[in-house]
Protein backbone atom coordinates (compact mmCIF):
# COMPACT_ATOMS: atom_id res chain seq x y z
CA UNK A 1 0.00 0.00 0.00
CA UNK A 2 1.27 3.18 -0.78
CA UNK A 3 1.68 6.31 1.46
CA UNK A 4 -1.39 8.23 -0.12
CA UNK A 5 -3.38 5.34 0.01
CA UNK A 6 -2.26 5.20 3.81
CA UNK A 7 -3.22 9.04 4.02
CA UNK A 8 -6.33 8.41 2.00
CA UNK A 9 -7.68 5.93 4.70
CA UNK A 10 -6.42 7.96 7.44
CA UNK A 11 -8.32 10.37 6.54
CA UNK A 12 -11.65 8.31 5.96
CA UNK A 13 -11.74 7.22 9.75
CA UNK A 14 -10.71 10.95 10.53
CA UNK A 15 -7.58 10.47 12.12
CA UNK A 16 -6.34 13.98 11.05
CA UNK A 17 -3.89 14.24 14.47
CA UNK A 18 -2.52 10.95 13.31
CA UNK A 19 -2.36 11.81 9.58
CA UNK A 20 -0.74 15.44 9.98
CA UNK A 21 2.02 13.70 12.55
CA UNK A 22 2.80 11.33 9.97
CA UNK A 23 3.42 13.37 7.23
CA UNK A 24 5.49 15.13 9.41
CA UNK A 25 7.68 12.03 10.42
CA UNK A 26 7.95 10.73 6.86
CA UNK A 27 8.93 14.75 5.81
CA UNK A 28 11.68 15.52 8.79
CA UNK A 29 12.66 11.60 8.55
CA UNK A 30 16.19 12.34 10.22
CA UNK A 31 15.10 14.14 13.10
CA UNK A 32 13.16 10.81 14.19
CA UNK A 33 15.47 8.34 13.00
CA UNK A 34 16.99 7.93 16.34
CA UNK A 35 13.58 7.12 17.82
CA UNK A 36 12.01 3.53 18.22
CA UNK A 37 9.13 2.11 16.12
CA UNK A 38 7.13 2.50 19.78
CA UNK A 39 8.48 6.03 20.54
CA UNK A 40 7.41 7.09 16.65
CA UNK A 41 4.11 5.17 17.15
CA UNK A 42 3.34 6.87 20.27
CA UNK A 43 3.84 10.34 19.39
CA UNK A 44 1.59 9.79 16.45
CA UNK A 45 -1.12 8.49 18.66
CA UNK A 46 -0.66 11.37 21.27
CA UNK A 47 -1.32 13.53 18.00
CA UNK A 48 -4.25 12.03 17.30
CA UNK A 49 -5.21 12.38 21.05
CA UNK A 50 -4.72 15.83 21.41
CA UNK A 51 -6.43 16.61 18.16
CA UNK A 52 -9.57 14.73 19.42
CA UNK A 53 -9.59 16.76 22.56
CA UNK A 54 -9.29 19.76 21.00
CA UNK A 55 -12.16 18.84 18.51
CA UNK A 56 -14.42 17.70 21.53
CA UNK A 57 -13.74 20.88 23.48
CA UNK A 58 -14.40 23.03 20.82
CA UNK A 59 -18.07 21.45 20.35
CA UNK A 60 -18.64 21.11 23.88
CA UNK A 61 -18.15 25.21 24.15
CA UNK A 62 -20.37 25.82 21.03
CA UNK A 63 -23.00 23.65 22.37
CA UNK A 64 -22.34 25.85 25.86
CA UNK A 65 -23.41 28.96 24.11
CA UNK A 66 -22.33 30.98 27.34
CA UNK A 67 -23.03 34.91 27.00
CA UNK A 68 -18.78 35.28 27.86
CA UNK A 69 -17.19 33.03 25.62
CA UNK A 70 -13.28 34.25 26.57
CA UNK A 71 -14.29 34.12 30.74
CA UNK A 72 -11.56 31.43 32.62
CA UNK A 73 -10.80 31.16 36.09
CA UNK A 74 -7.49 32.60 35.41
CA UNK A 75 -8.59 35.53 34.55
CA UNK A 76 -10.25 36.28 38.06
CA UNK A 77 -9.09 39.54 39.85
CA UNK A 78 -8.76 39.14 43.25
CA UNK A 79 -7.35 42.53 43.86
CA UNK A 80 -10.64 44.22 44.22
CA UNK A 81 -12.62 43.12 47.59
CA UNK A 82 -15.71 41.48 46.08
CA UNK A 83 -16.67 38.56 48.21
CA UNK A 84 -14.90 35.87 45.88
CA UNK A 85 -13.03 33.47 48.35
CA UNK A 86 -9.72 32.31 46.09
CA UNK A 87 -10.01 29.04 48.22
CA UNK A 88 -13.11 28.05 47.55
CA UNK A 89 -12.60 29.15 43.79
CA UNK A 90 -9.58 26.91 43.30
CA UNK A 91 -12.02 24.25 44.88
CA UNK A 92 -14.30 25.04 42.79
CA UNK A 93 -12.08 24.57 39.66
CA UNK A 94 -11.07 20.55 40.55
CA UNK A 95 -14.85 20.11 39.59
CA UNK A 96 -15.11 18.18 42.28
CA UNK A 97 -18.78 19.78 42.91
CA UNK A 98 -20.19 18.83 39.62
CA UNK A 99 -19.01 15.14 40.06
CA UNK A 100 -20.91 15.19 43.49
CA UNK A 101 -23.51 16.38 41.77
CA UNK A 102 -23.62 19.90 43.65
CA UNK A 103 -25.12 23.46 42.98
CA UNK A 104 -23.32 26.74 42.85
CA UNK A 105 -25.29 29.94 43.27
CA UNK A 106 -23.89 33.66 42.30
CA UNK A 107 -25.56 36.41 43.84
CA UNK A 108 -24.65 40.06 43.67
CA UNK A 109 -25.37 43.53 42.47
CA UNK A 110 -25.63 44.82 38.38
CA UNK A 111 -21.93 44.31 37.07
CA UNK A 112 -20.34 42.97 39.97
CA UNK A 113 -19.17 40.13 37.59
CA UNK A 114 -21.88 37.19 38.03
CA UNK A 115 -22.24 36.68 34.60
CA UNK A 116 -18.36 36.23 33.98
CA UNK A 117 -17.80 34.50 36.97
CA UNK A 118 -20.56 31.65 36.40
CA UNK A 119 -18.87 31.88 32.65
CA UNK A 120 -15.73 30.70 33.59
CA UNK A 121 -16.86 27.54 35.46
CA UNK A 122 -18.80 26.73 32.51
CA UNK A 123 -15.34 27.01 30.45
CA UNK A 124 -13.80 25.44 33.10
CA UNK A 125 -16.24 22.54 32.79
CA UNK A 126 -16.35 22.18 29.39
CA UNK A 127 -11.87 22.03 28.98
CA UNK A 128 -12.94 18.71 31.80
CA UNK A 129 -14.93 17.37 29.80
CA UNK A 130 -17.92 17.93 30.91
CA UNK A 131 -21.24 18.65 29.29
CA UNK A 132 -22.55 22.51 29.96
CA UNK A 133 -25.70 24.76 28.93
CA UNK A 134 -26.15 28.56 29.61
CA UNK A 135 -29.16 30.01 29.35
CA UNK A 136 -30.41 33.56 30.51
CA UNK A 137 -33.89 32.66 32.35
CA UNK A 138 -35.86 34.97 30.79
CA UNK A 139 -35.24 33.68 27.86
CA UNK A 140 -35.30 29.73 29.01
CA UNK A 141 -38.93 30.70 29.92
CA UNK A 142 -39.53 31.96 26.82
CA UNK A 143 -38.13 28.82 25.14
CA UNK A 144 -40.26 26.57 27.91
CA UNK A 145 -43.72 28.35 26.60
CA UNK A 146 -43.31 27.93 22.74
CA UNK A 147 -41.71 24.18 23.57
CA UNK A 148 -45.36 23.61 25.58
CA UNK A 149 -47.21 25.26 22.76
CA UNK A 150 -45.64 22.86 19.79
CA UNK A 151 -45.33 19.89 21.67
CA UNK A 152 -41.50 19.74 22.21
CA UNK A 153 -41.31 20.52 25.90
CA UNK A 154 -40.36 16.61 26.73
CA UNK A 155 -37.51 16.53 24.39
CA UNK A 156 -36.21 19.97 25.47
CA UNK A 157 -36.34 19.45 29.18
CA UNK A 158 -34.55 15.52 28.96
CA UNK A 159 -31.72 17.42 27.01
CA UNK A 160 -31.80 20.13 29.80
CA UNK A 161 -32.47 17.08 32.33
CA UNK A 162 -28.68 15.32 30.92
CA UNK A 163 -26.44 18.48 30.62
CA UNK A 164 -23.62 17.88 33.36
CA UNK A 165 -24.02 21.63 34.23
CA UNK A 166 -26.87 23.94 33.60
CA UNK A 167 -26.14 27.76 34.12
CA UNK A 168 -29.20 30.34 35.09
CA UNK A 169 -28.06 33.25 34.49
CA UNK A 170 -30.19 36.30 35.15
CA UNK A 171 -32.91 34.37 37.67
CA UNK A 172 -34.93 36.93 39.14
CA UNK A 173 -34.93 39.22 36.67
CA UNK A 174 -38.49 38.63 34.72
CA UNK A 175 -41.76 37.96 36.92
CA UNK A 176 -42.66 34.50 37.44
CA UNK A 177 -46.52 33.67 36.15
CA UNK A 178 -47.40 30.40 37.44
CA UNK A 179 -46.64 28.55 34.41
CA UNK A 180 -43.30 29.88 34.23
CA UNK A 181 -43.00 28.96 37.91
CA UNK A 182 -44.04 24.78 37.71
CA UNK A 183 -41.63 25.07 34.24
CA UNK A 184 -38.72 26.25 36.66
CA UNK A 185 -39.26 24.11 39.19
CA UNK A 186 -39.81 21.34 36.49
CA UNK A 187 -36.05 21.73 35.21
CA UNK A 188 -34.89 22.19 38.72
CA UNK A 189 -36.83 19.05 40.08
CA UNK A 190 -34.99 16.89 36.95
CA UNK A 191 -31.76 17.64 37.80
CA UNK A 192 -32.12 17.34 41.46
CA UNK A 193 -29.23 14.63 42.84
CA UNK A 194 -28.47 13.91 38.77
CA UNK A 195 -26.64 16.98 37.49
CA UNK A 196 -25.12 20.11 38.96
CA UNK A 197 -26.83 23.85 38.72
CA UNK A 198 -25.46 27.20 38.40
CA UNK A 199 -27.69 29.89 39.06
CA UNK A 200 -26.93 33.98 39.03
CA UNK A 201 -28.45 37.04 39.54
CA UNK A 202 -29.01 39.67 41.15
CA UNK A 203 -31.71 38.53 44.03
CA UNK A 204 -30.20 37.31 47.55
CA UNK A 205 -31.04 33.85 48.53
CA UNK A 206 -33.03 34.83 51.69
CA UNK A 207 -35.78 36.83 48.74
CA UNK A 208 -36.33 33.43 46.47
CA UNK A 209 -38.93 32.68 48.48
CA UNK A 210 -40.74 35.77 47.62
CA UNK A 211 -39.79 36.06 43.53
CA UNK A 212 -41.26 32.44 43.35
CA UNK A 213 -44.31 33.54 44.76
CA UNK A 214 -46.08 29.97 45.48
CA UNK A 215 -44.73 28.66 48.72
CA UNK A 216 -44.90 24.94 48.00
CA UNK A 217 -42.90 25.52 45.11
CA UNK A 218 -40.40 27.92 46.33
CA UNK A 219 -39.77 25.69 49.37
CA UNK A 220 -39.44 22.31 46.60
CA UNK A 221 -36.84 24.70 44.63
CA UNK A 222 -35.24 26.00 47.46
CA UNK A 223 -34.73 22.36 48.90
CA UNK A 224 -33.35 21.23 45.70
CA UNK A 225 -31.04 23.90 45.06
CA UNK A 226 -29.63 26.04 48.01
CA UNK A 227 -29.42 22.95 50.48
CA UNK A 228 -26.59 21.46 48.27
CA UNK A 229 -25.37 24.37 46.81
CA UNK A 230 -21.59 26.20 47.19
CA UNK A 231 -22.98 29.98 47.09
CA UNK A 232 -20.61 33.44 46.07
CA UNK A 233 -22.53 36.59 47.14
CA UNK A 234 -20.73 39.33 45.26
CA UNK A 235 -19.37 42.92 46.95
CA UNK A 236 -19.02 46.15 45.61
CA UNK A 237 -19.15 48.57 42.84
CA UNK A 238 -19.93 47.35 39.14
CA UNK A 239 -16.74 46.53 37.30
CA UNK A 240 -18.18 47.37 34.33
CA UNK A 241 -17.98 50.84 36.04
CA UNK A 242 -14.41 50.51 36.72
CA UNK A 243 -13.68 49.67 33.53
CA UNK A 244 -15.09 52.10 32.09
CA UNK A 245 -13.78 55.08 34.20
CA UNK A 246 -10.56 53.06 33.99
CA UNK A 247 -10.56 53.52 29.87
CA UNK A 248 -11.61 57.29 30.22
CA UNK A 249 -8.44 58.12 32.80
CA UNK A 250 -6.65 56.19 30.21
CA UNK A 251 -7.64 58.17 27.55
CA UNK A 252 -7.47 61.00 29.91
CA UNK A 253 -3.46 60.74 29.62
CA UNK A 254 -2.89 60.22 26.01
Amino acid sequence: MTNEETFQKLSDIRMHGFTRALREQLDNADSYAHLAFEDRLGILIDREWTDREARSLTRRLQLARLRDRVAALEDIDFRHPRGIDRNLVRRLATCEWIKKKQNLVITGSTGCGKTFLACAFGHKACREGFSVVYRRVPRMLGELHIAQGDGSLPRLLARWAKTDVLILDDFGLAPLDQKGRENLLEVIEDRHGEHSTVIAGQLPVKEWHKYIGDPALADAALDRIVHSAHQITLKGESMRKKRSDLTKEENSDN
